[in-house]
């Protein structure tokens, strides 16, 4: 893993900055309200190596923008906050494999944080990284890019990807119903499975899967997870190549999640630090999951998908070309849920996104009718 470290080989080491070229120390740039700028331009071959950003704020409302070899689409384009396992525009300080986060306000929405990526990018002809600020108000950045240029391309290096995802609610069967319960205990498999799990990443092409974040916004209050990861390689099949146990488990946690952020997996958010909010990342390092055809990377919402919480996402593969990527909401529908005065969810239908609703089978209409029959006695 740590090989490249040792290797001694030709190269040019290089990073664009946020540096006062005045010689000053106001070392930021001014994106204005509904507008974006390029943060680095970078002429091929090349890898960037390296990603630290820091800000006040918009960790939602802007979005990073990385593009490959003058392809005509991004292949990520993910809010701020998100891209670097921080959900819900809440920071909070934590360390990972390939992300790290610090500040002085964690569990706090929109303060000061600084955001480090350390994926490695490898591209041929040229990369572009970009900043768009859909916010309201002007947005300051601070940000280094730091990157290698070499002499010859690696035609086996695969391109990173990165891509946002948002159910706000997810469109579960059952919200009403506690996991755990026998009536949230149906039957989810085979094409149910496939057509109502919670989708985090769908592609086609070669590569291979790297890991996600999930942030969950826990409208319920109790036990968000129970869901099975099912991850499909190069096309339907039951089971899937990869069938899981539930969601603490895909993310190599066990009875919950609980308050650690380790280099593989983690809670970047608790939520019983932030009230209900929840992030958390698992990656594939030494078990990518590789695909020749398309990729299919899934989970449940409670068992058989009966939860109806805010659900978000990150994905991250590489891919053997630049590839076009699910193009995030837009900013009014990615904002976070917020609570009252007095601790209750702010439900705004016009800021909701429901991608799609389960389609309820017999099962789950006996079980809706038998919970509502059971606690409608009490």
């Amino acid at each position: 893993m740590f090989d490249e470290i040792a290797r001694i080989k030709k190269g040019k080491v290089g990073r664009f900055s946020s540096w006062d070229t005045t010689g000053r120390n106001r070392d930021c740039w001014k994106i204005p309200a509904k507008s974006s700028k390029i943060l680095a331009d970078i002429k091929g071959p090349g890898k960037i190596t390296h990603i630290w950003m820091t800000q006040q704020n918009h960790y939602r409302e802007c979005l990073l923008k990385i593009t490959w070899d003058d392809a005509d689409y991004p292949s990520v384009l993910v809010p701020l906050g998100d891209f670097f396992c921080l959900g819900h525009s809440i920071v909070n300080s934590f360390q990972s494999f390939f992300f790290s986060a610090s500040t002085r306000h964690n569990n706090k929405f929109s303060k000061g944080c600084a955001l480090n990526c350390y994926f490695p990018m490898p591209f041929r002809k040229r990369a572009i990284v970009e900043l768009i600020n859909e916010s309201n108000e002007d947005h300051w950045q601070y940000f280094y890019i730091d990157y290698e240029s070499y002499e010859d391309s690696d035609e086996q290096q695969g391109y990173f990807h990165a891509e946002f995802r948002r159910a706000n609610p997810f469109g579960g069967w059952g919200h009403e119903i506690i996991v755990n319960t026998p009536q949230a205990n149906v039957v989810n498999k085979e094409k149910i499975a496939w057509s109502n799990n919670y989708v985090i990443l769908e592609t086609k092409g070669t590569g291979h899967y790297v890991g996600c974040n999930i942030s969950v916004t826990n409208f319920q209050g109790t036990w968000w997870g129970e869901g099975d990861d099912m991850i499909w390689v190069d096309g339907y099949k039951w089971p899937p190549d990869l069938h899981g146990t539930g969601s603490e488990d895909y993310f190599n946690q066990a009875w919950g999640m609980q308050k650690n952020a380790f280099l593989r997996n983690g809670s970047s958010i608790h939520e019983e630090d932030t009230g209900g909010y929840q992030s958390s990342y698992v990656f594939h390092i030494e078990n990518p999951v590789r695909f020749t055809k398309e990729i299919k990377v899934t989970i449940e919402h409670g068992h058989a998908n009966h939860l109806a919480n805010e659900y978000s996402s990150v994905a991250y593969w590489y891919a053997s070309k630049p590839t076009r990527i699910q193009n995030p909401p837009p900013v009014e529908k990615r904002m976070p849920v917020m609570k009252d005065h007095n601790g209750n969810w702010i439900i705004e239908p016009e800021k909701q996104i429901t991608p799609f609703k389960v389609k309820k089978t017999e099962e789950m209409r006996k079980m809706k009718k038998e919970w509502a029959k059971i606690h409608s006695k009490k």
